[in-house]
Parts: C-alpha cells; structure tokens; sequence
C-alpha cells in the first residue's frame, strides 16, 4: 500500500489565502505564496490552492499567481477554480501547475474531464467532488457547495473515474471548516469502490482525525487547511504523530 499524503489546502480569494466554515465567513490568513513555501520546508507531499470564487463570479483562474508560486515551491502543486476548458487547463499547466482539479464545470460537461485526460494523461488530472447529504444521499453540488445537483456521489465518482481522473479529491460540506472530523464511512465505501486515489477534504480539526480518515476511512491523502494556516501543528509533527499510531505516510 502506497504511504500516505498530507497535503496542505489554501483557498484563495483576490490573490489572498482565506478560511472559512463552509465557504463562509471568510477570514485573511495570509499571503498564498509565502504559505506555500512555508508548508513545503514543513514536509507537505503536495498543495493545493483553490480559486474559490472564480466558478461563482465566472472568473478565469490566477494564471499569474500560478507562476509565482512555481518559482517558489519546488514539491507538486495543484490548481483549480473557473476550469472550463482544455485551454484553460493549459494555460495553468504551462504556467508551472503539476496538476489541475475541475469541480463545477466538470458536473456541467463531463466531457471535458475525458479531454482533459486524453491531451495530457489521466495524472494530470483531479477532479473534486464537493457532496452534502440530504435525506440521508451524497447528493453532488457545485459553485462551492452553493448549488445542489441531482448527481449522487458515488455513481458521479465512478463515471469521473471511468471518464480519465487520476484522483478525486471528495469534501464533504457539512464537515468542511467546522474541524467536527471527516465522515470516514463514506470514505471508506468510497475509496472501496474505486481504483484511482481519493483525497479526504472537509473536517480536519486534530491529528486524529487525519489518522482514522487514513486508516478507517481508507483514504490515499489528507487535506487539511485550519490546523496548518493557523499553526496548531506543523506537518513534519503531524506525520511524526500519525507514524507513531502506525500509519505510514512520506517521508
């Protein structure tokens, strides 16, 4: 079984790193750059920075930032928000991005995960499902959890994967920013299912919850956001911690 990632998210809103509870109420917790580069000497595996409002306000995603943040990492990043089209996917990956992720865009055309996959390979591709339950279904939304779809989480995740994703990065958004733990069930019948990573996002408040979402909920990688921007633990004590509970992540 492959070691285990922990991957640092930051959420960016008019070119700064914020935080919320539930896309909510949104704080400043600094500059997305200088985060970045922070989080990378701390031992993240991977980053991911999200545009977050770039689907609602039908922006084009911070091709611009993008660079700068390639100058200034040197581990795996990946990008998302306002990814409509291949085109724009090449633009983020020939600024410097490793990876690009499609949320909304990929619910309302499918066809454009299979594009994606088919110009540049299925490893360059994540596709994030944001799902909240409703009478007790996943149930798919989109523009950061503001709009329900019919689409269920679990057959929408099987045709993403058969459709060329090389990973899902799933949040639960009734988890997401309240550090409450992940739903790890859900995880689990998730990850069970599938046959490419899945990335747990949505409820990390401790470094036990990180630990049961890798172990009982059977997750490939934990995002997390709160515990690292507000520096309640490093990643390098975080892995130290979850080796200790006899999970092997990277080193």
């Amino acid at each position: 079984m492959p070691a285990k990632r922990i991957i640092p998210c930051l959420d960016v809103k008019n070119g700064r790193t914020v935080k919320g509870i539930n896309f909510e109420g949104l704080a400043d917790v600094g500059d997305p750059v200088e985060l970045g580069a922070r989080y990378a000497k701390e031992g993240a595996d991977e980053l991911v920075y999200l545009d977050i409002s770039a689907s609602k306000e039908e922006r084009a995603t911070f091709t611009d930032l993008v660079r700068r943040i390639a100058q200034r990492i040197n581990i795996p990043f990946t990008v998302g928000g306002g990814i409509s089209s291949v085109e724009d996917a090449a633009r983020l990956l020939d600024a410097g991005a490793d990876k690009i992720t499609v949320n909304s865009a990929a619910v309302a055309n499918p066809q454009l995960i299979t594009d994606i996959a088919a110009r540049y390979g299925r490893q360059f591709v994540v596709v994030a499902i944001d799902a909240r339950q409703i009478d007790g279904e996943w149930r798919v939304t989109t523009h950061g959890g503001s709009r329900l779809t019919d689409r269920e989480l679990f057959s929408w995740a099987k045709e993403v994967e058969e459709r060329g994703a090389g990973e899902i990065m799933f949040t639960s958004m009734d988890h997401d920013g309240t550090r409450s733990g992940y739903p790890c069930d859900t995880f689990a019948r998730l990850c069970d299912s599938l046959s490419i990573p899945v990335i747990a996002s949505g409820g990390a408040g401790s470094v036990a919850d990180i630990a049961e979402v890798l172990d009982a909920g059977h997750a490939d990688a934990a995002l997390a956001a709160s515990i690292f921007h507000y520096g309640e633990i490093t990643i390098d004590a975080l892995k130290q911690q979850l080796t200790e509970k006899g999970i092997e992540v990277r080193r």
